[in-house]
């Protein structure tokens, strides 16, 4: 593949991770002024309204019946408990920490990957994902200081996230994309509404936090279909990694924007953590290679 393919996968890709790291950094902007179950709602609605407008246009659209799907179920359960718990932590703690907590979970899909569809994973990415998870350790620092009920919440957010991820791939090819983003936006944004009573109940909402989470709604849709043309356009291998560019923008935007700066363990642990999933990538890249092309590199005469 030429390599201003690869150039442009990974420009749609870091282009996807600004959108995310932005929509996170407006949604943090807004969580003192109204709860995680309001937020989820009013952004779930732009994002639900936009979304539908999409497919719609595209003709992706289906009948309403695949939402009693187990699995669509299960999906829409899982990013619901994935917007709440990572939400709920942006307003307890730093969007570095948050982010860097968050790029464990190519590592996460990865062993949910092995354990629940029996994907084979050799001893070097197992032992890359123990690595991985030692560098959320030092992220969040297990004792009285650092194991708080924020990085808890970011852990969480990580698991249901792989969960959201896995279940995905067993929804049926035959189902649009857009309609399971459709289905699913709605029903974040009901069940946000539900949540609303029990997190606090409605709070009055300015002008400027309803544009900030209209905007956060577009940026999300920019972030998805940015994956996508990454995914499209370069080799998976070569553009995959640049999610990690996540981590350099949230730290960007929390010096900036909320006075975070990141400590030396959050640096080091992210730093662990990026390691070992740039490996993980790498294995899986090399595994993939068909044997007669590894036999056909040129080799030592001797």
């Amino acid at each position: 593949m030429p390599r201003s393919r690869n150039t442009q996968g990974a420009i749609f890709m870091s282009l996807a991770m600004a959108g995310f790291s932005s929509s996170d950094a407006l949604s943090k902007s807004v969580i003192s002024y109204m709860n995680a179950g309001q937020i989820i709602f009013i952004r779930g609605v732009f994002t639900s309204i936009l979304v539908y407008l999409i497919a719609r246009h595209l003709g992706a659209l289906r009948s309403w019946r695949i939402v009693l799907k187990p699995i669509i179920i299960l999906r829409v359960v899982c990013e619901v408990l994935a917007a709440v718990s990572y939400i709920t932590a942006l307003g307890m703690m730093p969007i570095a920490n948050a982010s860097a907590i968050l790029q464990s979970l190519p590592l996460v899909v990865t062993f949910g990957a092995a354990l629940f569809f029996g994907e084979p994973v050799g001893w070097r990415r197992w032992s890359a994902i123990l690595v991985g998870l030692l560098g959320v350790m030092i992220i969040i620092r297990p004792g009285p200081e650092g194991f708080t009920p924020a990085a808890l919440l970011c852990v969480a957010s990580v698991l249901v996230t792989a969960g959201r991820d896995l279940a995905t791939r067993s929804i049926d090819p035959e189902i649009p994309s857009l309609m399971v983003t459709v289905v699913t936006a709605m029903s974040v944004a009901f069940f946000g509404a539900l949540l609303m009573p029990a997190l606090g109940g409605w709070q009055p909402v300015s002008l400027t936090s309803l544009s900030h989470l209209l905007l956060a709604s577009v940026l999300v849709l920019i972030g998805y279909q940015s994956v996508i043309l990454a995914m499209r356009t370069g080799e998976v291998s070569f553009v995959a990694p640049f999610r990690y560019t996540s981590l350099i923008f949230s730290a960007l935007l929390g010096v900036f924007f909320f006075s975070e700066v990141p400590d030396f363990w959050t640096l080091c642990g992210a730093a662990v953590v990026i390691a070992s999933g740039l490996y993980t990538f790498y294995r899986e890249a090399k595994r993939r290679v068909p044997p007669m092309a590894q036999e056909s590199e040129p080799r030592s005469p001797v």
